[in-house]
């Protein structure tokens, strides 16, 4: 499958640092607003220092987050070091991490014989009582993605589950099997791409743990 034209324009694709919720194997799911940790500022500041010796001198890209508080401090450090203003970022809740439901908040251990997850791919499984699968968080970012005109380069921090799917149906990638949505790698924290037409290149590998939501 065909993926994205963006008009040449390259989007360049972070998950916020860590957070408290991670740091104690916590379920975030959708939840608005769970801190960064000190960990969580150190990975924001890498990727910052990634981009601005990508950009240099260029023009700066146009910035989208999540509407939760981890990836609006996640881009007030990125943007710093390129030297943008926060304010003038946008929100959607398009972007935001897949909805957990009933299990948002829960600890990973105490969800033993309840969730099931990929542990080779990072991947739930099972999907939380009144919680998201991976074709709907496929369906709201294809909905996000259609209303872009792709006129300028985009700076967009998300999360570890919607990121890999967006990233997913902008590279073309098709569904995988079993979760029938189109899902790219997990990276660690604390890394960004950079994808352009369909083609996504690694601007920056963290050092972080893997995907959890």
């Amino acid at each position: 499958m065909a993926g994205v034209n963006t008009n040449g324009k390259k989007l360049y694709i972070a998950r916020h640092g860590e957070t408290i919720f991670n740091k104690a194997g916590r379920i975030q799911g959708d939840h608005p607003h769970t801190p960064l940790t000190m960990q969580g500022f150190a990975q924001a500041d890498e990727m910052g220092r990634a981009l601005a010796r990508h950009l240099r001198d260029g023009p700066l890209p146009v910035m989208l987050a999540s509407d939760t508080g981890r990836a609006l401090q996640t881009l007030s450090v990125v943007a710093e070091h390129i030297g943008a203003d926060w304010h003038q970022a946008a929100v959607d809740p398009r972007l935001r991490e897949i909805d957990m439901g009933e299990w948002g908040g829960a600890y990973y251990r105490d969800l033993q014989g309840q969730l099931e997850v990929d542990q080779g791919l990072g991947l739930f499984m099972t999907q939380a009582p009144g919680g998201e699968n991976y074709p709907m968080i496929a369906e709201r970012v294809r909905h996000w993605i259609a209303e872009q005109s792709f006129i300028s380069d985009m700076l967009i921090i998300s999360h570890g589950m919607t990121s890999r799917v967006l990233r997913g149906v902008l590279t073309g990638l098709d569904a995988l099997d079993p979760y029938g949505a189109p899902i790219a790698d997990g990276l660690p924290q604390g890394s960004m791409v950079a994808i352009c037409d369909g083609a996504e290149t690694i601007l920056h590998l963290g050092g972080g743990e893997a995907e959890r939501a």
